[in-house]
């Protein structure tokens, strides 16, 4: 049986009060969706079980923290082999300024988003990468304005 199949209309709304503040009270909780405090946890529990729920984070103001440059970056590669792709992996996941790293289609492989002080750090994240793993073409580009953000999942 699929995850998506045992998630049911009540478990909904339980995830989505939970992606707008997950350190909400169960009685809270339990109030915005018509449920006892214990019957929220038994669900919340039973969702985490389930690795629906992965993790309760807190989401932190990047400009704040001296982080204020968003940044995606482009690459490819002319190596398509599994040792390249694990050499990749792996220098990527070491390098906390990455936020994510993602295979693409069309004619880009990786798309990595960033998040660094300014332009000088990211050429110091940009000369780590191409010092850990051979890549054929980087580019980057930066974000100036910040129109949308968010980890909310449409439920």
């Amino acid at each position: 049986m699929r995850i998506m199949e045992t998630v049911d209309t009540i478990d909904r709304r339980i995830l989505t009060e939970l992606q707008r503040d997950c350190d909400i009270s169960l009685d809270a909780l339990g109030a915005r969706v018509n449920l006892s405090r214990n019957a929220c946890w038994r669900r919340i529990k039973a969702l985490e079980a389930a690795g629906v729920i992965r993790a309760r984070v807190a989401l932190l103001d990047p400009a704040k923290l001296g982080l204020g440059l968003a940044v995606f970056i482009q690459v490819r590669t002319d190596s398509h082999d599994p040792e390249w792709l694990t050499k990749f992996a792996q220098a990527t996941r070491a390098m906390p300024e990455i936020l994510g790293a993602y295979r693409m289609t069309g004619d880009l492989d990786y798309l990595i988003q960033a998040r660094v002080a300014d332009v000088r750090d990211y050429d110091r994240l940009y000369q780590r990468l191409i010092a850990r793993v051979p890549i054929s073409d980087v580019s980057a580009s930066f974000v100036m304005e910040e129109i949308k953000a968010t980890t909310q999942l449409p439920l």
